[in-house]
């Protein structure tokens, strides 16, 4: 199925952002900053309108998304040794076709369509997303250079090729798959052999990012659509060692009107789309965990933003999954309000919930009752649905 936050009455194919291949560099910033902001770090306001939060990031960690120099280590280090769980998460890596080196480019295109102007190169450019961050994990993995090679052609190819991303759906294309292709990226620039992507190849592949994605995402949008945008945000910010976009971000999740961490999940746990359905449910807090998770790499804790609103979303979605009946308020985006939980996908899981499982329990210590249960359910977690997550929690996130 094809991810779509847009009620019917937003369908418009001319909204902010879209169809430019020019820099436009955070026209909107945190102007939008208010209702479901952040007060501060420590404390959710539920009305009114709020100021920027001012990011504390002056410089970036790098590697920096979704895992660090340490993590990657670690990683390596287990699936050598043979080690469980570790082990069993990276036969579901390597079992996947995004992790052959041999895997044939989907792509390159010139232009990305989705949604209003069709779908051309849109499943090309989420697929080789995928190919690139799954072999730049073999490749650090393994140690084979055709992963390395694999990985970089695809890199390479998009960003010598690729001006713009438009239609209707282009928020979504630019977030959900610029943030994976960023991830792959980031890994390749901290650890390709030595001579096989030059300085002017790395800054070809920035200006891509910044010229063609960033215009794309910048704008936000409501509820779960504004998130996949915050989401590329932060990690197109972190690769491009660009703080304007980082930082523009990190205040969106604090203060954006439709799109911050207080407007996706109330004080309960329920999620925005919680009346919508549950997989929808799923991709907010998967890529929710993902901010937290690069923000946590670069010495920010979000995780533990409102007293752990993140850990309070994973329970009160896990909970329900596992059959548990669970309390509802009508609640919803900027655009529609549920009046009722979903029973849709109710009992379907995706591969978000090491991630989430780990921080919680295993960096900090604590507890995470029904997501470690929705955890455990899955391990060793395998691939996502087409380029949603990072999927294969049991291999990249286990402690």
């Amino acid at each position: 199925m094809r991810e779509d936050y847009r009620t019917d009455d937003a369908n418009s194919s001319d909204g902010p952002g879209r169809g430019h291949a020019r820099r436009k560099f955070l026209k909107l910033t945190v102007a939008g900053a208010g209702l479901g902001a952040l007060a501060g770090p420590a404390v959710l306001s539920t009305a009114g309108r709020a100021s920027a939060v001012t990011a504390p990031l002056t410089s970036f960690t790098h590697p920096g998304i979704l895992h660090n120099s340490s993590d990657l280590a670690r990683i390596k280090s287990r699936v050598g040794a043979g080690t469980a769980p570790w082990y069993a998460g990276y036969q579901q890596l390597a079992a996947s076709g995004y992790s052959s080196s041999s895997y044939s480019m989907a792509g390159p295109y010139a232009t990305v369509s989705r949604g209003s102007s069709g779908y051309g190169g849109n499943d090309a450019l989420w697929s080789d997303a995928n190919a690139a961050y799954q072999n730049a994990l073999m490749w650090v993995i393994t140690g084979d250079t055709a992963h390395a090679t694999k990985a970089l052609q695809i890199i390479k190819g998009w960003s010598t090729t690729l001006t713009l991303i438009n239609g209707s759906e282009a928020e979504l294309a630019g977030g959900i798959y610029g943030a994976k292709l960023a991830a792959a990226a980031e890994i390749m620039h901290y650890t390709a052999p030595s001579g096989s992507w030059t300085s002017s190849q790395i800054a070809r592949t920035v200006a891509m990012f910044e010229d063609v994605f960033v215009p794309v995402i910048e704008g936000y949008d409501d509820s779960g659509w504004g998130l996949m945008c915050l989401r590329g945000m932060f990690q197109i910010g972190v690769f491009c060692d660009n703080l304007t976009v980082f930082n523009a971000a990190y205040n969106a999740f604090y203060t954006n009107n439709c799109c911050s961490l207080g407007r996706m999940i109330n004080s309960t746990g329920q999620c925005t789309e919680s009346g919508r359905d549950q997989q929808h449910t799923q991709l907010i807090l998967g890529a929710l965990a993902e901010v937290c998770e690069t923000a946590w790499i670069q010495g920010l804790d979000l995780y533990g933003a409102a007293d752990k609103r993140l850990l309070s979303g994973f329970e009160y979605k896990a909970s329900y999954s596992l059959g548990n009946n669970v309390d509802f308020t009508p609640w919803g985006g900027c655009k529609v309000t549920y009046n009722t939980i979903s029973s849709e996908n109710r009992g379907e899981f995706r591969p978000i919930y090491e991630m989430g499982h780990n921080h919680y329990v295993k960096r900090l210590g604590g507890w995470a009752g029904y997501t470690s249960q929705a955890a455990a359910r899955l391990r060793p977690e395998g691939a996502a649905f087409q380029c949603d997550h990072p999927g294969f929690g049991t291999l990249l996130y286990t402690r």
